[in-house]
């Protein structure tokens, strides 16, 4: 039977990020894909116009309907708007005692527009990330939930263990915000740090990476594969959706979903390495 992934997430009018990328993601690694909107946006390459919240019981009744009836492999979140949905979208995870889980804690849009509100992070916290087989938070994301500067790359490994103290089984801390001249993201799952690293791409059409990125890691988890190959996988089908991104409107363009389909990465487009850390 395919695979099926939910993901529970804002629409993007605009088509770059959002349940829009996350649909497009999944179709393109072969899951069969589901959505639960949250909120819906009028939204472009030049920034975010509108946000308009969906109803608590059209949210609930959206996840009721497609998991009662369809089932779900592997379920992603990414915009949820404010605490209400937080801790509703928490329960239903719950409920369904769902395993592979992957929140992707999405604030800011990449024109700058608040996706969260000031009040939202305590129930994100508190709620949501200790129902997280792995966590996506960009670096500012990262620096708003354990509220810690990061500049560096062991700063980025102190927070990976914030993370984990408030619950999370795994986090990755994606570098794209990071100075450097290689986009390196940060694995820790508890014993190991692992970073996957490829050639940093200099292109605004960077709209929707991290949305994509993590319902990359989504479609592979509900396939079945581990949480490292699906971790491996997704940064290549997100680098190669970066590098060949597509020009379209006047500000931060879309990726291109379906690059992994054309190109292929060559050899010194892609590294991992692993480093353990002291038992207690």
């Amino acid at each position: 039977m395919l695979a099926r992934a939910l993901t529970i997430a804002g629409s993007d009018s605009g088509g770059g990020a959002g349940i829009q990328a996350d649909l497009k993601t999944f179709q393109e690694l072969q899951v069969f894909g589901m959505s639960a909107i949250t909120a819906i946006t009028a939204q472009n390459t030049l920034g975010v116009q509108g946000v308009y919240p969906l109803e608590l019981k059209a949210i609930e009744q959206q996840i009721t309907s497609v998991a009662d009836d369809i089932g779900v492999d592997a379920v992603k979140t990414g915009m949820l708007f404010d605490e209400k949905r937080i801790e509703l979208v928490a329960e239903k995870i719950k409920h369904y005692k769902w395993n592979n889980v992957v929140i992707d804690p999405v604030m800011i849009a990449k024109g700058g527009a608040s996706l969260l509100t000031d009040s939202s992070i305590e129930a994100l916290v508190n709620k949501l990330l200790p129902l997280a087989t792995v966590a996506t938070p960009n670096i500012p994301e990262a620096e708003a939930i354990t509220g810690r500067a990061i500049t560096s790359l062991d700063d980025r490994k102190t927070a990976a263990k914030d993370f984990l103290n408030m619950g999370v089984k795994s986090v990755v801390i994606k570098g794209g915000h990071a100075s450097s001249d290689n986009m390196v993201d940060l694995f820790f799952d508890g014993s190991s740090f692992h970073y996957f690293e490829t050639p940093k791409v200099d292109t605004k059409n960077t709209h929707g990476t991290g949305c994509s990125f993590a319902s990359a890691v989504t479609a592979e988890l509900a396939k079945g594969n581990t949480l490292f190959a699906s971790i491996e996988n997704a940064k290549k089908f997100i680098h190669l959706a970066i590098k060949h991104s597509l020009n379209i409107g006047g500000g931060h363009g879309p990726t291109h979903h379906g690059a992994h389909r054309q190109y292929h990465l060559d050899s010194t487009e892609g590294k991992t390495w692993q480093e353990s850390i002291p038992t207690k």
